[in-house]
């Protein structure tokens, strides 16, 4: 039996063993892009209980579904540091249902990072969700137009200096962590291309969190090459 477990440790590493034949979920996603550093900031104490602040500057990074699941973060800034405060994540419903719940929830009065496609018109109304948003009372800021690596860059790189508030942040951790690069079975590899499913949502919102806050700063800069520390076979 032991020789058994060296040659599955052997044929799948470390991290994919613990995760399949030893339960650990705080072993990183195998092919994550995120799941180290989490679990790095993790053992830091960065995900914890956190009291909201009122001198923090404050913002939410939203992912807007048509069909499928919009997903909301919502975080809280002072100096470099960013401090994730909440996570939301609905599908089927209108632009109105997550205005309320902005409403109810006191983040309405926050910047709103939304994604480029905001501005676009729709065919039947004739107004952009931009507009829509901006109507129904809400400040946005219109995350720029990047490929998606640079994206995930920016996020490796904010991630050392997040900090999450657990009780409301654990569904979208959770996905940030099972983010994972698309695995080609032909070659037997992870390619550089995310895999979709039900994590992408929140992974892309905090995707433009990242970018958007990169830009509308000047104390951090999130774009720079990441740090050779983080460039494991399982990140």
């Amino acid at each position: 039996a032991k020789q058994k477990e060296k040659d599955a440790k052997r044929a799948m590493g470390q991290a994919q063993y613990d995760q399949e034949f030893q339960i650990s979920f705080d072993s990183p996603v195998v092919g994550s892009y995120y799941g180290e550093i989490i679990g790095d900031i993790d053992a830091q104490n960065h995900i914890r209980e956190i009291a909201t602040q009122s001198a923090t500057t404050k913002w939410t990074a939203w992912d807007l579904g048509m069909s499928d699941s919009t997903s909301i973060w919502v975080c809280e800034t002072l100096g470099g540091e960013v401090r994730v405060m909440n996570y939301y994540e609905n599908h089927g419903q209108s632009l109105d249902h997550y205005v309320g719940w902005l409403k109810d929830n006191g983040y309405d009065n926050y910047e709103h990072i939304l994604p480029h496609d905001v501005d676009v018109r729709e065919l039947g109304t004739g107004r952009s969700r931009k507009e829509i948003l901006e109507e129904a009372g809400l400040s946005i800021t219109v995350c720029p137009k990047l490929p998606v690596d640079d994206g995930i860059q920016a996020v490796r790189k904010m991630l050392p200096n997040t900090w999450f508030h657990e009780p409301t942040t654990k569904k979208g951790l959770e996905a940030l962590r099972n983010y994972r690069r698309l695995f080609n079975d032909k070659l037997n590899v992870y390619i550089d291309k995310p895999l979709h499913d039900w994590s992408s949502h929140a992974a892309d919102a905090f995707r433009y969190l990242a970018v958007g806050l990169n830009t509308s700063t000047t104390k951090s800069n999130w774009s720079e090459p990441i740090s050779s520390d983080y460039k494991s076979a399982y990140i």
